[in-house]
């Protein structure tokens, strides 16, 4: 039951707002004509983040239902990690001294 995970189109992308921000209130500050261009900048980069979000996984899922995933998935590890000691302790696995 792995899901995968989509990678983004640019590593590393930021999505930080601050520096958007901060480049409007210069061209305010300046009496700048930039400025419309500077809040077109910031309305793009809030529906790319809208767009990301929209498509991260499990953001259809409702929190209980998360919960009950993260629960299940949580008693698999726990499980595995139980077999995988169990086996150890067997001895099966013994590995050759090298001379």
């Amino acid at each position: 039951m792995a899901v995968s995970q989509p990678k983004l189109e640019k590593e590393g992308d930021d999505c930080s707002l601050l520096p958007l921000v901060h480049d409007i209130i210069k061209c305010m500050d300046k009496d700048s004509q930039d400025v419309h261009q500077e809040l077109t900048k910031l309305k793009a980069k809030i529906q790319e983040a809208r767009e990301q979000i929209s498509n991260m996984p499990g953001i259809d899922s409702s929190p209980s239902e998360q919960q009950q995933q993260l629960a299940t998935l949580r008693e698999q590890v726990r499980t595995k990690n139980q077999l995988l000691q169990k086996y150890k302790s067997m001895c099966m696995f013994d590995v050759p001294k090298a001379s």
